[in-house]
């Protein structure tokens, strides 16, 4: 039986850019995402584009039913799977006491909680022929406390401890784990007006979405273990890491902090204007 790569948050636009290029390079996929009817539509793309195999389940991953569905399907079809991309994941920007509960609960679900469910489900399904690669989309925020993003911070920051001690763990069974750590990337427009309040530091630090999907596939079949993109964030990482955690996020919370506001006046005026008639 033929064995597949696994990506949850395939319709996005990390997650969609790491489809195409696994199916670019001939490997059949099985996507799960949100909305069925993107769901539908990539993967009919990718199959006449590239004439690979395509199978994919509309699953919401912060529901256990809905995981528990999906696994059945996984179990009753008797899939296998080479590889694993984790990229499914979301962020809620604010203050925490201003955060709802629902927000707060919904990043552990799906950032933490349905990583740990998928991951533990597909290291049931390896195809014990060809070695297994996991890749777990963290966040370059994983390595600072963030204020105006402390949950999505500490969320991305346990996927980092958590790939790098399922790595040891699982190599034994001819499995590795990488873990990916980008900053900015234009993903979604909430994202890119993110990086667009940031002024000149935001767009030299995002990074290309082609691009970071097919340097961390190469990466990951070597065996490596975080993956930082960008030069620039690798220098940004490794000077994060000689200050002191405290000062450390007293500083970016004035940056954050800044960014936030400024997204919020943004946002404000857009209303007035748009209560005014004028667009």
């Amino acid at each position: 039986m033929k064995s597949r790569v696994f990506i949850s948050g395939s319709t996005g636009g990390l997650g969609k850019a790491f489809a195409v290029e696994c199916a670019s390079r001939g490997w059949d996929l099985f996507l799960t995402d949100l909305q069925s009817d993107r769901l539908e539509v990539l993967a009919n793309s990718i199959q006449n584009t590239y004439g690979v195999e395509v199978l994919q389940q509309e699953c919401d991953l912060t529901d256990v039913a809905s995981r528990s569905n999906l696994f059945d399907r996984l179990r009753s079809e008797g899939l296998l799977f080479w590889a694993l991309i984790n990229v499914a994941g979301v962020d809620f920007e604010g203050p925490f006491s201003d955060q709802t509960r629902d927000a707060i609960r919904t990043i552990i679900r799906l950032n933490i909680e349905a990583t740990l469910d998928v991951t533990h489900e597909l290291l049931e399904r390896m195809d014990p022929s060809r070695a297994f690669r996991i890749i777990n989309v963290a966040s370059l925020a994983a390595f600072y406390p963030m204020p105006v993003k402390a949950t999505y911070a500490a969320s991305k920051r346990f996927l980092v401890d958590f790939s790098l001690a399922l790595r040891d763990e699982v190599r034994g069974r001819g499995a590795t784990v990488t873990v990916l750590c980008p900053a900015g990337m234009p993903t979604t427009p909430g994202c890119i007006e993110g990086i667009q309040v940031q002024g000149l530091m935001g767009e030299l630090t995002t990074q290309n979405i082609g691009t970071v999907a097919a340097k961390t596939l190469d990466s990951a079949l070597r065996g490596r273990s975080i993956i930082i993109p960008g030069f620039l964030n690798q220098l940004l990482q490794l000077a994060g890491s000689l200050v002191p955690p405290i000062g450390l996020a007293n500083l970016i919370g004035k940056r954050w902090r800044a960014a936030y506001q400024e997204r919020a006046r943004a946002a404000e005026n857009a209303a007035q204007v748009a209560q005014a008639g004028l667009i």
